[in-house]
């Protein structure tokens, strides 16, 4: 079983799209690789998402434009790296000492 967290995908809602900074439409885009977990019918675990507008997503995606795979895998690795800082910074996560 892969990992979910419903509370990193809804907090998607309202922002800003990591790559272009447009707001309206931004969702959880999830990893397209099969080394991070993605399988046929299968999404990536939950951590590995971007917060994506849908043009991004779809351009990530390979449903518009022409970019390359590496490319469009580039995009997402930006995209995926924003979106981690923003679940530190704005406290979505945190880390927590098991010091004893």
């Amino acid at each position: 079983m892969s990992y979910r967290n419903t509370h990193l995908l809804a907090y998607a809602e309202g922002q800003p799209c990591t790559l272009c900074r447009s707001v309206g439409s931004t969702v959880a885009c999830h990893a397209n690789s099969v080394a991070l977990g993605k399988g046929t019918g299968i999404k990536a675990p939950d951590y590995y998402v971007a917060y994506c507008c849908r043009a991004c997503h779809d351009l990530i995606d390979g449903r518009t434009g022409k970019l390359g795979r590496a490319a469009r895998q580039e995009l997402w690795t930006t995209a995926h790296q924003r979106t981690v800082a923003v679940w530190f910074l704005e406290g979505v996560v945190s880390v927590r000492s098991r010091r004893p």
